[in-house]
């Protein structure tokens, strides 16, 4: 990832947590953009971008953009139990995100934003065999987000965004070299407050 763009802002933000923050704009057009807003996945650069509600409209069902850009979908699902473990990411706080040329990658947070692994693809087609909703995620744009640490059991399709949303969290609220007390909470309440809409 760069360090250019809403998701960068994002970490940013969340992790100074300072209390006047600057007004968000739309990275298209530069309009003010409410707290509540759509994103852009920017293919080239590999980044999520804030979007006004017109900008937003332009990208819908694959409009505008010629696929430079995609509009990050709203939907969230909470899914049964799934064995991640196939896919040999050590880490219980991750997310897995098909690639629009075939490849999966597992990201988890650390205190300096995202780690990145590639997934095998032969593992990957085991995982949605076991649980066909995995093949219905849009690449780049949807990920499967699980929380096993702590003896918690969550598995859920989610924008991409919301995965950004829970490495802010974490770059937040990370203290010292094992994360302090603060983090497991606040991961906790951003999957409680987790709902899903279709």
């Amino acid at each position: 990832m760069t360090t250019e763009g809403a998701l960068a802002r994002l970490i940013r933000s969340s992790a100074e947590a300072t209390p006047a923050a600057e007004t968000e704009r739309c990275d298209l057009c530069a309009a003010p953009v409410p707290e509540e807003h759509r994103h852009l996945y920017d293919t080239a650069a590999e980044e999520v971008r804030c979007a006004c509600g017109p900008c937003s409209v332009l990208f819908a069902d694959g409009g505008a953009g010629d696929g430079h850009y995609r509009l990050v979908p709203r939907r969230r699902i909470r899914l049964p139990r799934v064995d991640t473990e196939i896919l040999g990411v050590p880490v219980g706080l991750v997310f897995f995100v098909p690639r629009s040329d075939g490849t999966v990658t597992a990201e988890g947070p650390s205190p300096a934003g995202a780690m990145r692994w590639e997934i095998d693809a032969a593992a990957w087609q085991r995982l949605t065999a076991a649980c066909p909703q995995l093949a219905t995620l849009e690449p780049d744009v949807e990920a499967l987000l699980v929380n096993t640490v702590h003896g918690l059991d969550h598995h859920w399709i989610v924008p991409v965004d919301d995965c950004y949303r829970m490495i802010a969290v974490v770059r937040r609220e990370w203290r010292g070299l094992s994360g302090g007390g603060r983090i497991w909470p606040a991961v906790e309440r951003f999957f409680d407050d987790l709902t899903e809409r279709p």
